[in-house]
């Protein structure tokens, strides 16, 4: 019996985290691969102010966070690093949340392009060495609601 009520008591608080974290503008985005799942606390980039400045000016990003850019619809995209001081990993992603390039520790404050073979919907973009640490892979795939499965 104690259980159970111990249980209810996790559900409710991991709840009511949720619902504190999507007030406060923080989101959750999986990465499901072949051997595990990573969940993500991200920022929603879904405006094109939101877009255009990114990550940049920021000095941390904990491990477990990142930022999710929507773009709308599925169209050509390239990022630069200029103005952002941290190494990114990016995961550049289909409509239906595929993983179809993975840009690696982008340079900080490089000025250079960076962009996919193909269109993407959203690109996630969290700390660099990230894919590698967790073994996040093309092919895997990200969970979030504005993807259509």
């Amino acid at each position: 019996m104690w259980s159970i009520r111990q249980g209810w008591w996790v559900l409710l608080l991991t709840l009511a985290w949720l619902a504190a974290a999507r007030a406060g503008g923080a989101d959750t985005a999986v990465v499901v691969g072949e051997r595990a799942r990573h969940v993500f606390r991200v920022e929603l980039a879904d405006t094109d102010a939101k877009r255009q400045r990114g990550l940049m000016y920021r000095r941390e990003l904990a491990e477990d966070a990142g930022m999710l850019f929507h773009f709308e619809r599925v169209a050509p995209v390239s990022f630069w690093m200029k103005n952002t001081y941290l190494s990114l990993d990016m995961l550049f992603l289909a409509g239906d949340g595929r993983i179809v390039h993975i840009h690696e520790r982008a340079v900080p404050e490089s000025e250079r392009p960076i962009a996919p073979p193909q269109p993407v919907l959203a690109v996630l973009e969290v700390l660099g060495g990230t894919a590698q640490r967790l073994g996040i892979k093309v092919g895997d795939r990200v969970d979030h609601p504005i993807f259509v499965r």
